[in-house]
């Protein structure tokens, strides 16, 4: 019935395909990305960071003991890795089409763990990351400070702008819904350096280990507890909260710290 009704006007009929079409392609341009098919392979990312030490120490010591384990995980179709300079590492694992997710980021933890014992102490206390992103980058964002007017100079340093990104920015992006990661380009988070001098040490008997021990048991933040607290005695009726000094914050606080002590002597009173 229907057929007999455009086949009795074609002209009708052919305005009408025209018109179909010409809405069609008008329809394409505007049809969200979400109705494509997803044809990006799961990929998973370990990140770890070997402070001090150039890309071959993190390649012989971080890279060689955790790739060992990851190498030929369930359904892994490659992986690559980058060691950098500035002893950072990171290892991308890509699974083939149809792989969960979040199966994948389980396989690859428990194959990471596995190496762990083989990684540096120092790489443990950073902390060995395992995420599971997109190898796409969906989003570049740019930051930049306001001049002044007057003089033509940004009212906010690098160093602000970085730290402002860090703190206020970067969390409010990881909780979208979608976001694996955030990686900065260009960060500059606050930090102190110590240049140690190796004629001294020599002197003293120090070595690289001594400083970092003593730094790291000198620069926490803990809780020293209180005087009065109970078990008290009868008639105890205040209560003291101890507030230490906690982490070390500036050059001159550094420059105090203890390194080594050793016991006076009957030819040497003097400790150093």
């Amino acid at each position: 019935m229907i057929s007999h009704f455009f086949i009795d006007r074609p002209i009708f009929a052919a305005v009408l395909s025209i018109v179909i079409t010409i809405m069609g392609t008008a329809a394409l341009t505007s049809l969200p990305i979400a109705q494509y098919p997803d044809i990006s392979p799961p990929t998973v990312i370990v990140t770890a960071n070997y402070p001090g030490a150039n890309a071959q120490t993190v390649l012989d010591t971080v890279a060689a003991p955790i790739e060992q384990q990851v190498s030929g995980v369930e359904n892994m179709l490659y992986m690559s890795s980058q060691c950098a300079n500035d002893g950072s590492y990171t290892l991308l694992v890509t699974f083939k089409l149809g792989m969960d997710a979040n199966m994948a980021q389980v396989l690859v933890q428990n194959r990471v763990s596995l190496g762990l014992p083989n990684v540096p102490d120092l790489v443990q206390r950073e902390g060995v990351a395992v995420k599971k992103i997109s190898p796409s980058i969906m989003m570049i964002i740019n930051m930049f400070s306001e001049k002044d007017p007057q003089s033509k100079i940004p009212l906010y340093n690098d160093l602000y702008m970085s730290n402002f990104a860090t703190i206020q920015i970067r969390d409010e992006l990881l909780r979208l819904p979608g976001v694996g990661n955030v990686t900065f380009m260009g960060q500059r988070d606050y930090s102190m350096r110590a240049w140690l001098n190796p004629a001294k040490m020599t002197a003293l008997g120090l070595t690289a280990d001594d400083i970092i021990s003593a730094l790291s048991q000198q620069n926490l933040q803990v809780a020293a507890g209180s005087i009065g607290q109970e078990p008290a005695p009868k008639g105890q009726q205040l209560q003291l909260i101890i507030n230490t000094l906690g982490r070390l914050y500036d050059v001159e606080q550094f420059e105090n710290v203890i390194i080594k002590v050793t016991p006076p002597t009957d030819d040497d009173p003097v400790s150093t």
